[in-house]
C-alpha cells in the first residue's frame, strides 16, 4: 500500500516537483541543504498534517508564497490509486482532500498513510521526557484500535477541563461528576496501551537482539498511576494535591515506557550509534506489528541514513529494511552509503538546490 506519486509545491526550497515512486526503496542523494530532508518532511506532513522540523507553518512555506501543497497518490488495498493531499496556509489552517473530497480530517490521512520517521533528532524517544514515548505508544494504539482517537481526544479535553476547575473548586464534589467519565476513559485507554506494549515488546526485543546482540533490553509500561488502584480512587484521593498544583498530577497523561539494560536506563548504557539502532529497532517493530495485526504496511522515512552508524551497523539496518518489503525513503549525502540497499526495483533521486531529478 505504497505512495506511487508525490507532488510538492512551494515547500522550503522546493518550488515544484512531481515524483514517480518505487514501492520499495527510494533514495534521495545530495549535499547538505540541497532539499533531501525537505522531501521527507513533505511526506511526513502529508501523513501527519505538520512538519517534524518546525511547529511554525510559515517556516516551511517558500518565501513570498502564501501556501504550500503536498499531494500524493496512494495504492489502496484493492489496487486503486487514491489521491490524497494537503494545502497549508501561513496562518496554519489546512485543507485536506481524500479521493477528491475536500473537508477531510488530518486523522484520516494518518490512518491511510502510516509513517515511521527515523531522523537525526530521533534519540529523543529514548533520552527525553515521557511525552515522546507516550506518542510512540499512541501511534500504535491509534492504528490498531479504531475508536482510540475519539476517546483519546475526549480524554485530553476532560483533563484540560478538570485542570481549569481545580483552580476554582473548593470541594471534591464539584469535580466528581466529570471524574466519572474521566476515570472510565483513562482505564480504557491505559488498558489498550498496556495490551499494545505487551504485544509490541516481543517483536521489539527480537529486533533488538539482531541489532544489539550484546545487550538484553527490558521494556515495561507504566500507566501513570499505581497499577493496583482504580483511577477514580486516585482522582479523589489526590484532589487536594492536584488543587495545590493546579493540574492533574497522576493519570494517563503521565504514562511512560521504561527501557532498561540490567536495570539501568538504556540512555545511560548505550553509545550514540547503539541508541540509533535501538530507535530503529523500536520503529521497525511498530511497523512489523502493524502488518501482523492489520495487514497494513508502514512507510519508513530515514533521514541521513549513515549518521552515527559504522559500516557494520549500516549493513544490519539495511538488511532488515530489505526484509520488511515496505516502502522506504532514505536520504544520504553520498550514494556509497546506501549501496547495499539498491536493487533493480529501487529509485534514485539526485537533489540539488531544491531541484530533484531521477537518476
Amino acid at each position: 500500500m505504497p505512495l506511487v506519486r508525490l507532488a510538492i509545491q512551494q515547500f522550503r526550497n522546493i518550488k515544484a516537483c512531481d515524483l514517480q515512486l518505487s514501492p520499495g526503496f527510494n533514495f534521495l542523494v545530495g549535499p547538505n541543504g540541497s532539499g533531501k530532508t525537505s522531501v521527507l518532511e513533505a511526506i511526513y506532513l502529508l501523513g501527519h498534517g505538520r512538519s517534524f522540523k518546525s511547529t511554525l507553518t510559515g517556516r516551511v512555506i517558500q518565501n513570498e508564497q502564501s501556501e504550500l501543497f503536498v499531494h500524493g497518490r496512494f495504492m489502496s488495498e484493492d489496487d486503486y490509486e487514491l489521491p490524497i493531499g494537503i494545502n497549508k496556509q501561513r496562518d496554519g489552517s489546512s485543507e485536506v482532500k481524500i479521493g477528491g473530497q475536500s473537508g477531510q480530517k488530518i486523522a484520516q490521512l494518518a490512518q491511510i498513510l502510516p509513517l515511521q520517521l527515523i531522523h537525526t533528532e530521533g534519540f529523543e524517544l529514548l533520552t527525553e521526557g515521557p511525552k515522546f514515548r507516550r506518542s510512540f505508544i499512541d501511534w500504535g494504539v491509534f492504528h490498531t484500535q479504531p475508536s482510540f482517537y475519539e476517546k483519546w481526544s475526549r480524554l485530553k479535553r476532560l483533563i484540560k477541563q478538570r485542570n481549569a476547575l481545580l483552580k476554582s473548586a473548593t470541594h471534591y464534589q464539584e469535580l466528581s461528576y466529570w471524574d466519572l467519565e474521566l476515570a472510565e476513559l483513562a482505564e480504557t485507554i491505559s488498558q489498550w496501551r498496556l495490551e499494545y506494549v505487551n504485544q509490541l515488546k516481543q517483536v521489539a526485543q527480537q529486533i533488538c537482539g539482531v541489532f544489539l546482540p550484546e545487550f538484553e533490553v527490558k521494556i515495561q509500561y507504566y500507566r501513570g498511576w499505581d497499577k493496583d488502584t482504580p483511577y477514580a480512587d486516585i482522582l479523589q484521593k489526590n484532589f487536594e494535591r492536584d488543587q495545590q498544583l493546579g493540574y492533574t498530577f497522576s493519570g494517563p497523561n503521565k504514562a511512560d515506557l521504561k527501557l532498561k539494560i540490567n536495570a539501568t536506563p538504556v540512555e545511560d548504557v548505550l553509545s550514540r550509534g547503539q541508541l540509533k539502532l535501538m530507535v530503529c529497532a523500536l520503529r521497525l517493530a511498530q511497523g512489523q506489528h502493524l502488518t501482523q495485526s492489520t495487514g497494513k504496511q508502514c512507510i519508513y522515512l530515514i533521514d541521513d541514513f549513515a549518521s552515527e552508524l559504522d559500516s557494520q551497523r549500516r549493513g544490519r539496518l539495511a538488511e532488515y529494511l530489505k526484509q520488511t518489503q515496505a516502502q522506504v525513503f532514505v536520504s544520504s549525502i553520498t550514494a556509497s552509503h546506501i549501496a547495499e540497499m539498491q536493487s533493480e526495483n529501487s529509485r534514485m533521486f539526485h537533489v540539488e538546490h531544491g531541484k530533484i531529478e531521477q537518476g
